[in-house]
């Protein structure tokens, strides 16, 4: 498998505490990561720095053989990231959050058409449809629906421009089990109707243990180190325990 992703000995602290400790992994071409931890074991943390919105204090992370600040726009473009907090913008539709997902993709001409509510939804109205959001939302505000939506929202978002690598921060809360599996298969399997170039390559911190059936590998974290680095099928009972 090609290597897409390497950390070396990434640390990072906030305000003298220290939050990750000597991280040091590989993420490969094709492989979906599911990522382990207790609240606070530093998850979002590593999430941050792997997309490049943090910098870490110490170590060094490459993505395709670069550092971030070296990536050129086509390859950042490769790179999408669904956030705990979800960062949709209040004042725009539902419809248009998932259109704002285009727009690292797209020209001014497109931004403006985009906020006017003249652009095309087709696309972004194939992306709600496989996350299973009834079409009477489409248009509505996105501060008017429940938190549920919001989250296929931000998932629909994120498929939108067909990264290649997804990491994910607790992107299944709000949702039922019946809805948690749907998408995680989804994600797994890569096959929809639509053919929406789902990413090859995923990493996605969970907090629902019975959701990493299907995924290729297990990282636990626990005190801001790495506790286990495991391939699905060889996790034992033990080692969930450890993490928790």
């Amino acid at each position: 498998m090609k290597s897409l992703i390497e950390l070396t000995n990434i640390s990072f602290k906030l305000k003298n505490i220290k939050i990750l400790n000597n991280i040091n992994f590989k993420i490969y071409e094709g492989e979906k990561i599911a990522l382990l931890g207790k609240s606070g074991s530093g998850k979002t943390t590593l999430i941050s720095i792997l997309n490049g919105t943090r910098r870490q204090t110490s170590g060094d992370i490459k993505i395709y053989g670069k550092s971030f600040n070296k990536l050129d726009n086509s390859q950042k473009r490769k790179l999408g990231t669904i956030w705990q907090d979800l960062r949709l913008v209040d004042d725009l539709s539902a419809e248009q959050n998932v259109n704002v997902g285009l727009l690292n993709n797209k020209n001014l001409i497109f931004t403006f058409k985009n906020l006017l509510n003249i652009s095309s939804f087709h696309k972004a109205h194939n992306c709600m449809e496989l996350c299973q959001l009834n079409r009477s939302i489409y248009s509505k505000n996105i501060k008017s629906i429940s938190g549920g939506q919001k989250q296929r929202i931000a998932i629909s978002r994120s498929i939108i421009h067909e990264p290649e690598i997804l990491f994910a921060d607790e992107p299944f809360n709000n949702l039922d089990p019946k809805l948690c599996f749907y998408l995680k298969n989804l994600f797994i399997s890569r096959l929809n109707n639509y053919k929406i170039e789902f990413p090859n390559t995923i990493l996605f911190s969970l907090h629902k243990i019975d959701l990493i059936d299907g995924f290729t590998r297990v990282i636990g974290l626990k005190n801001g180190e790495i506790c286990l680095d495991t391939k699905r099928d060889e996790l034992r009972e033990s080692d969930l325990e450890n993490i928790y």
